[in-house]
């Protein structure tokens, strides 16, 4: 089966379900240059990955090629997806690509997406189409085939056939559009817009009339690809209807250095506020090499006095291991107490199904210490389940306090340079705005990714936030400035931190 799939108009939450579930299936996966990157995440580790994208200016497959390839592709047997910017079906070439597939005699199945002409406009504070100023709506190539020799655009019965007129691919035959429709007898004062990558976080919106819009897209030196809007409803823009520009952290690039399956609520927080997030999993988060000691403990379990939890990891590894064992959080003793380093660690150990005793008010080791010491700890056993390497503080202090403490490894954090390449080569642009670090080993393992001399080379043209004083002061030791820390030490005491600093005013040296 061969899927052509709209990948929608760039931002990847405005992907369909039916969409995610052909590329987990996908063997192969034929994209497009506006077909965003994130989502072939979706697709499996194995599956082939084709670029075919085009690039105004520079030398780009064929079209027919493209069709031969999925021709090939399908015939050897292979689960397809097609994936194109916005829609198939809407000046995607989608149709020329099922015909070639009907004439081969293989399966096909469509997959809409959402259109830019409407995506990138509704994110532009412009509806086309609104009561009382436009009942009609025409979507327009402004891009046709050079070889043609003359247009098949009737300019003449388009200019007043539609209230609002949407143009797509037309930047670059701005000027000559505006005068046909004016010559054609629209109103040169009809409000008009450019929008360039519309629904992401770099989108750009000019503004203003069908005969001086050509002239304001170039002073703004605004490029392809965008999505050129003709019509009244354009002033409804400036009635408070551009909602996604004024969000808090709009157009900025953040980097989130979490191991990808801890990565989700940051970058979602992140991404709620405007921003693009690039994740660069700086740690994979993989079973421990040996579970011996963790099986021991658990088979001791009845013998603990207390269970504490470092992180959300050791949660979710502990559970898992449980359950490997055929037991549950059930299984743990009654009379033994429970700690958690903080919010989100004491969230999952509940949504698992037991009770969190104590949670420090400063989420870190030394305030768990404190917080533990308020029940005598002589003669008890602790166990700490947790990450094979990790600060030595917490077991040091209980045993000091008279515990005996066992620390068996949940997990290991094995470290990752997934994406260093393209992460290098926009550190060096200029092209990210802050990168996020969240605990120590996220800090080391950026450094052990680029080396200690170009990992602070590298962020010292950016913007650099801490999820605590630890965390910074480990980013200190290898010479790398931070420019906020969070106030409270969690996820949305992070986020808070990177609104707080945008929000101060762009800084242009480091401590500026």
């Amino acid at each position: 089966m061969i899927y052509l799939v709209g990948s929608g108009p760039g931002d990847p939450g405005l992907f369909t379900v039916k969409g995610v579930e052909c590329l987990r299936k996908a063997d192969a996966v034929v994209y497009d240059r506006l077909a965003p990157e994130a989502l072939l995440a979706h697709a499996r580790p194995d599956a082939e990955l084709i670029y075919v994208g085009k690039k105004p200016g520079e030398p780009s497959m064929p079209q027919e090629e493209i069709n031969a390839l999925l021709v090939e592709l399908g015939r050897a047997g292979k689960t397809v997806v097609r994936l194109k910017g916005g829609d198939p079906y809407v000046f995607g070439r989608g149709g020329e690509e099922a015909l070639d597939l009907t004439r081969a005699g293989l399966p096909f199945e469509v997959v809409p997406g959402i259109t830019s002409g409407i995506a990138a406009l509704a994110y532009a504070g412009i509806p086309v189409t609104h009561r009382g100023l436009s009942t009609s709506v025409a979507f327009v190539t402004g891009h046709e085939d050079p070889t043609k020799g003359e247009s098949d655009v009737d300019w003449k019965k388009l200019a007043n056939g539609a209230e609002t007129l949407v143009l797509y691919m037309g930047v670059g035959r701005l000027a000559e559009i505006s005068s046909e429709l004016i010559s054609a007898g629209r109103d040169p004062e009809t409000p008009a817009a450019c929008v360039r990558w519309g629904t992401r976080s770099d989108q750009r919106t000019v503004t203003g009339t069908l005969e001086n819009i050509a002239e304001k897209v170039a002073e703004a030196n605004l490029k392809p690809p965008a999505i050129t809007v003709v019509g009244n409803v354009v002033a409804l823009r400036d009635e408070g209807l551009d909602w996604y520009e004024r969000r808090l952290l709009f157009g900025r690039r953040v980097v989130v250095t979490r191991a990808r399956a801890q990565a989700g609520e940051l970058s979602r927080e992140l991404e709620a506020l405007g921003a693009e997030v690039f994740e660069f999993p700086t740690i994979e988060i993989q079973p421990p090499k040996d579970f011996r000691p963790l099986d021991e403990a658990i088979r001791e379990l009845d013998s603990f006095d207390w269970i504490v939890f470092t992180s959300v990891n050791g949660v979710e590894a502990f559970v898992e291991r449980l359950r490997h064992h055929g037991l549950d959080l059930r299984a743990v003793p009654r009379r033994a107490k429970v700690a958690a380093i903080g919010p989100a660690t004491a969230r999952e150990v509940e949504e698992s199904g037991l009770r969190v005793d104590v949670t420090p008010e400063e989420y870190r080791a030394e305030a768990l210490i404190g917080a533990l010491e308020g029940d005598s700890l002589e003669g008890k056993r602790v166990l700490i389940p947790r990450a094979k390497v990790a600060r030595e503080i917490l077991p040091e202090k209980l045993r000091e306090a008279g515990a005996e403490v066992v620390v068996p490894p949940a997990y290991e954090s094995v470290p990752s340079s997934k994406g260093k390449t393209r992460l290098e080569e926009l550190l060096e642009n200029g092209e990210i705005d802050c990168v996020t670090f969240t605990a120590s080993s996220t800090v080391e393992n950026f450094v052990r990714a680029f080396g200690e001399e170009d990992a602070a080379r590298l962020l010292s043209g950016t913007r650099v936030a801490c999820i605590g004083p630890i965390t910074a002061e480990t980013a200190g030791k290898y010479g790398i400035g931070v420019d906020v820390e969070a106030g409270e030490y969690t996820i949305l005491g992070l986020v808070d931190a990177v609104v707080d600093l945008f929000a101060a005013g762009d800084v242009v040296e480091k401590g500026g």
